[in-house]
């Protein structure tokens, strides 16, 4: 639909004439996000305030416009874009770390705070924000926490959810709410803390967090272990975990995704083995030692090729660099990548990377294995054109096959990307009928005009 200039004229009394952008250009980049699905907003809002956000989401709410909350657009499930038009209210100049405060270990921040800004501030008071996303030196804290984003340390250390102590949030029909409290337990009422996160900008627009934080751990060491079996890599995984070796974070790469990453970097990546597995252990110096040594005896005692530690904060600056550049390396080989985000039980990894070869083979497209395979967490990456119609449909077929085995081996559709619009319908594999209704009931009773990010997660 087409706003008329009563309701630009009306949002520019708001927010002001410079944060209400309407012409074509300014809205191509609040058409997109971290996919390749795309619709364009009638109007993008840059709010500078919670009154701000709350007197727009008011006007949406009397007019009956779709709201889309955004932060920097790096979701991989096509949440936050604006398919029905309407308003992207982009949260982005919401961003100050109002408070870190280092008795309590608590950080206030803002929505539109970067994610690595954070946790650099953080760290200089020896404090330490565990959740990263391969996106955190441009995602949000807001969208983190309406995603429920992960990363590679949420193995030891958990996902965003764990680290939301309060919330201000913005209703749908404009009404500011503050939930939770800053205190390291709370069992006052219904958790709406954890009701909104996860929620996907469906049930209000997160506008300020209380995070927890914990000490920053004194040291870290990294692994390096070859695989020339993707078999063993699997199996190295369970005997690590096993063992009771709790490590910051256990990373899969599969060859492809090893072959795509060193073409682009030249890091020295092997090009003859069918995985990598990296893998971090951090805390106390001795006890980080003791783990790095055990890791690398189990990875060798499951036939590893080679191990080699890091030896230098350089040497483990380029691992790492060589594991968050997967995503962005895959865009050289075709021009449109499918990034899912399954989960299995840890048991069931061999097997779900057997039936993601098979997925492949079968529907004859390649298909990157990556991903935090210590907790299960994979990203199957299909590689295709979507200029190619039947190239298209075959990745259909193959992410309905993907989201069947996952749920078959007792896994689930997503652990930190979301439902939004790309896993919507496949929904009622996943989760019980009764749940979802559930769900349904929980949406309408927040937002009975269904104004609040439209379409997604439930539909």
């Amino acid at each position: 639909m087409s706003l008329p200039a009563t309701i630009l004229r009306d949002l520019a009394g708001i927010v002001g004439s410079d944060w209400v952008l309407s012409a074509p250009e300014d809205l191509l980049c609040y058409s997109y996000d971290g996919t390749f699905c795309e619709g364009w907003p009638d109007v993008a809002v840059l709010p500078g305030s919670v009154e701000e956000v709350a007197a727009v989401v008011q006007l949406a709410h009397r007019e009956g416009i779709p709201v889309i909350a955004r932060g920097m657009g790096s979701g991989l499930a096509a949440a936050s874009i604006p398919f029905d038009g309407g308003i992207a209210l982009t949260l982005t100049r919401l961003n100050r770390i109002i408070e870190i405060d280092p008795v309590d270990m608590v950080a206030v921040v803002e929505a539109g705070v970067i994610t690595g800004d954070l946790q650099q501030a953080v760290e200089a008071q020896g404090l330490f924000y565990p959740p990263d996303p391969s996106s955190l030196k441009h995602c949000t804290i807001g969208g983190n926490i309406a995603c429920n984003a992960g990363g590679p340390r949420c193995l030891k250390y958990g996902v965003t959810r764990d680290y939301v102590l309060a919330l201000q949030a913005v209703l749908a029909d404009g009404r500011t709410v503050r939930v939770g409290a800053r205190t390291a337990k709370n069992a006052t009422g219904y958790n709406l803390v954890q009701l909104l996160v996860g929620s996907e900008g469906t049930l209000g627009v997160i506008t300020e967090a209380a995070l927890r934080l914990l000490p920053l751990p004194r040291a870290a060491q990294t692994v390096l272990a070859e695989f020339p079996r993707l078999t063993d890599a699997c199996e190295a995984v369970t005997a690590v975990l096993q063992a009771g070796v709790r490590p910051a974070t256990l990373e899969l790469m599969d060859e492809t995704a090893i072959r795509c990453v060193e073409e682009y970097l030249r890091l020295g990546l092997p090009l003859d083995v069918e995985a990598i597995l990296l893998v971090e252990c951090d805390g106390d110096e001795a006890r980080v030692a003791e783990e790095a040594q055990s890791v690398a005896a189990l990875c060798q005692e499951h036939r590893a090729s080679q191990v080699r530690t890091a030896r230098s904060p350089q040497d483990r600056d380029d691992l790492w660099r060589a594991r968050r550049a997967i995503s962005g390396s895959l865009s050289r080989q075709r021009p449109n990548k499918l990034g899912e985000d399954i989960v299995v039980p840890r048991h069931a990894i061999p097997a779900m990377v057997a039936r993601l070869k098979e997925i492949g083979r079968r529907y004859a497209l390649p298909i990157v294995i990556f991903g935090h395979a210590g907790d299960g967490n994979l990203h199957p990456n299909i590689l295709f054109d979507r200029r190619d119609p039947a190239e298209w449909a075959r990745v259909q077929e193959a992410s309905a096959a993907i989201f069947t085995a996952a749920v078959e081996l007792g896994g689930t559709l997503s652990g930190e990307h979301g439902v939004g619009v790309l896993k919507r319908d496949f929904l009622p594999l996943a989760v019980d009928p009764v749940a979802i209704e559930a769900m349904r009931a929980v949406k309408r009773a927040l937002d009975p005009k269904g104004i609040l990010n439209p379409g997604k997660v439930v539909g």
